[in-house]
């Protein structure tokens, strides 16, 4: 069994904000508003929510939707 894929916002800017609120889910039952920063990979993922911010034109940004490749948080780069 396999897991779907995290929710996946494509933003303009490298700097971003998650309370957990999207898809009919109100901001009061989201989770703590964290401010996050996209990296040279191009993406970055909450770590409450699994949302996925794709930097537009970024290195992740694939034409096709396709994820790409994750990077493992702490791993070597």
């Amino acid at each position: 069994m396999s897991l779907p894929p995290p929710q996946i916002t494509r933003v303009t800017a490298s700097r971003v904000s998650c309370d957990g609120a999207h898809d009919g889910i109100p901001t009061a039952l989201g989770h703590p508003r964290v401010y996050l920063q996209i990296d040279e990979h191009g993406y970055v993922d909450c770590g409450y929510c699994d949302r996925r911010f794709i930097l537009v034109g970024g290195p992740a940004d694939l034409p096709d939707g396709a994820a790409g490749t994750d990077i493992a948080s702490g791993a070597s780069r």
